[in-house]
């Protein structure tokens, strides 16, 4: 079955019943506190499992004149019905080892029983059990549509329990608390349809032919036969209730009901009279009710409270989910067969939609005739001349529901003109199929007679901005059509910031333009170097990254303050006390690598900063070398030797190696790696990691260097030790 009938499944079923589960699961949760709070007052005595009738009836015979009844609830708490020694009447829980009265049975409250009635019934007698029981099967297939939900996201049931990729709170947490509740909400489900099909006979009563005959004892026992005496060998825990003889006759039986049967048993000599078997529907119920109600263990009670208070918030959270996708609801200007530009959106959850959204709009801005469509609406476009497919991918490398058909479609039909086309992907690292059904789709389109290719695939990684910027450059460049390549227009305004404080600053002068800037985190907060700093200087969605250095647990970032810079003027404007909010990114791409025996690290201008934080933390003394470019020897360059040679000394650097481009030299970074080229290719070799931090033109140019070195040694390009994750780069 399709991911998409899962999906609509699932949400049409939530929608439909979500009224009723709202009521089922605010008094499920009430009835199951009441369950735990009935166990608090203990009277279950110690050793409770060991106690026998033979060891117990005789102490109560003795302590009462008369009894009644005895019984045993499902807190295993022993309440007798009798007569006392002062022709009192005695209606209490007991100790059946002593026959002493612990307490007096307590009544339900009325608002419990109010919640009660609600819950099973909604007030509304046999209708209401059976809109309840209704419900209750409505939501065993929510939970299985839920369930294989959760298999295809989490690509097969043996990554059930592995990690989710988070994209946001609601979609994050209904997936973990699913897995974790699924279960218990399934025995909720079941159990409570189950009892709903038993109220209403649905299960067919056993024929008298099927019965069990009764077992009748014609003969008097032997003394031999005594030594089987059901009270012997019956345990108080395995019995539910007596009925004691009216008197001593030996035609006056005992009527004890256990947990499946029933049994008329002897009062002399303790033999089994007859016997009534419970039929398999009642035992059912009994267990229904039992893992229903949560009335036997306090430890499922809690359960089945959380598991209720989780379907509260499978509510507001799928519905939050279902909000978020509309809210990003295509509204077009022009129809399909009209417009120039076609957009092709395969969303998941709508974070790809809101990419193609920001394109849409920009094209209408400059006059363009523009139609945003699901790749699942693919038709004939008349008057395109520029197909533009955005898609993630799903599972693996499956399409995402609203593109499910797109292949079959593009088979159907066919376009009558040349359409220039570009696919833009969208998916995770994490996984291993990566932006793989853009990949196909981008196949697909070249080896269509019609469609011309103008870009080549173009993957986005975690719906970064940055990334997506640079297809629109390469787009841009292309059409001759201008786009924005602010990264802040494609981000969404963050919410949920943490608050720094500026510790310390120092200061530029008029041949040094960059600045060191430490805060302090929150306790809570977890960040290493290589992680990123987004700061909204304006209060905006406009958003500027910064490379973290981990300082002595404190946040060090190395700034160039820029003419009219809107982040680093921000930055540079801070006095030491004062308080910003900022997001710290993990950025794992980039983190000193943990098994590497060798590390180099490349780096020009501010780039250095996360270096120099790897250097400190530097504990179990990884070989590096730090290649750093500048273009002079400033103050801050001579704080940054004395800092490496102060680690060198520590052993947690092995050597630093500087350029200088605007020195006497006129070194470069790339000169430092040709001179050091066997190095290089033997670090390479041998398993090392170069890391790379700086401007994107260095990176480019450091890459072009390395890539010659290895193919002229090692036979093989840098792309080949980019994917074993030997060469990592964050770079601007």
């Amino acid at each position: 079955m399709t991911l998409s009938f899962w999906r609509y499944s699932h949400l049409a079923l939530a929608v439909f019943s979500s009224l009723f589960l709202l009521l089922a699961s605010v008094t499920g949760t009430i009835l199951a506190v009441d369950a735990i709070q009935e166990k608090l007052p203990s009277y279950r005595v110690e050793n409770f499992e060991k106690i026998t009738l033979g060891e117990t009836l005789p102490i109560l015979k003795k302590t009462y004149p008369e009894i009644t009844e005895l019984s045993v609830d499902h807190n295993q708490f022993v309440t007798l019905q009798a007569i006392d020694q002062d022709d009192n009447d005695v209606n209490a829980y007991i100790d059946p080892k002593t026959g002493k009265t612990l307490g007096n049975p307590i009544k339900k409250s009325d608002f419990i029983q109010w919640v009660t009635a609600l819950h099973r019934s909604l007030f509304l007698h046999e209708t209401g059990r059976f809109i309840v029981g209704f419900i209750s099967f409505i939501l065993i297939l929510i939970s299985i549509s839920g369930f294989a939900l959760v298999i295809n996201r989490q690509r097969g049931i043996r990554n059930f329990f592995s990690k989710i990729i988070k994209d946001y709170f609601a979609q994050y947490y209904h997936v973990v608390l699913g897995r974790l509740a699924l279960i218990p909400i399934l025995i909720i489900a079941v159990s409570g349809t189950y009892l709903t099909l038993e109220k209403f006979n649905f299960f067919m009563p056993i024929t008298d032919s099927e019965q069990k005959t009764e077992k009748v004892i014609t003969a008097p026992l032997s003394k031999k036969g005594t030594e089987t005496s059901v009270f012997k060998n019956t345990l108080l825990s395995d019995v539910e209730k007596i009925e004691f003889p009216f008197s001593d006759d030996p035609e006056e039986y005992y009527i004890i009901k256990l947990k499946d049967r029933e049994i008329e048993v002897n009062q002399i000599s303790g033999a089994v009279v007859s016997e009534k078997p419970f039929p398999m529907t009642t035992l059912l119920s009994d267990l229904s009710l039992d893992l229903h109600t949560g009335r036997t263990s306090i430890f499922w009670a809690i359960i089945l409270g959380l598991a209720s208070l989780n379907i509260l918030f499978f509510i507001y959270s799928g519905f939050a989910m279902t909000l978020k996708r509309r809210a990003s609801r295509i509204k077009n200007k022009f129809n399909a067969e009209e417009s120039k530009f076609i957009l092709l959106v395969g969303s998941e959850n709508g974070s790809t939609l809101r990419f193609a959204n920001a394109i849409h709009k920009q094209l209408l801005a400059h006059g363009e005739k523009v139609h945003l469509t699901e790749m699942n609406n693919y038709s004939v476009y008349p008057k395109a001349e520029h197909l533009i497919v955005f898609t993630s991918t799903h599972g693996l490398g499956d399409a995402p529901s609203n593109g499910s058909k797109f292949k079959s479609l593009i088979y159907k039909t066919e376009q009558k003109q040349k359409i220039n086309f570009s696919v833009v992907g969208f998916g995770s690292t994490a996984y291993p199929d990566f932006c793989g059904y853009a990949h196909d789709i981008d196949f697909l389109l070249e080896k269509q007679p019609w469609a011309e290719r103008i870009l080549e695939l173009q993957t986005i990684n975690d719906k970064s901005a940055e990334e997506f910027v640079n297809w629109i450059k390469l787009w841009s460049t292309k059409t001759k059509i201008p786009l924005s390549t602010t990264p802040s227009l494609y981000n969404h305004v963050p919410k949920g910031l943490q608050k720094l404080m500026v510790l310390d600053k120092t200061a530029i002068s008029d041949s040094e333009h960059t600045f060191l800037l430490t805060l302090r985190a929150s306790m809570r907060a977890k960040f290493t170097s290589g992680d990123l700093l987004a700061i909204y200087p304006a209060n905006d969605t406009r958003e500027r990254l910064y490379s973290i250095g981990n300082h002595n647990g404190n946040i060090q970032l190395v700034i160039k303050l820029h003419p009219s810079g809107l982040g680093s003027g921000f930055l540079y404007n801070l006095e030491p006390g004062e308080v910003i909010k900022a997001r710290i990114i993990n950025n794992p791409a980039f983190h000193f690598p943990k098994m590497a025996s060798k590390v180099a690290l490349i780096s020009n201008g501010t780039g250095i900063a996360p270096f120099l934080g790897m250097i400190e933390q530097n504990k179990k003394k990884t070989e590096i070398h730090m290649y750093s470019g500048f273009r002079k020897e400033t103050e801050t360059v001579l704080g940054y030797k004395k800092f490496t040679s102060e680690s060198i000394q520590k052993q947690q650097l092995k050597s630093f190696h500087l350029a200088l481009s605007r020195d006497a030299n006129h070194d470069y970074v790339m000169d430092l790696i040709k001179s050091d080229a066997d190095f290089f290719t033997n670090l390479l070799t041998q398993g090392g990691v170069i890391m790379i931090c700086g401007s994107l033109a260095m990176q480019r140019d450091v890459e072009h260097v390395l890539n010659e070195l290895c193919l002229d040694k090692t036979a093989e390009g840098i792309a080949d030790y980019k994917i074993k994750g030997q060469v990592l780069t964050d770079c601007y």
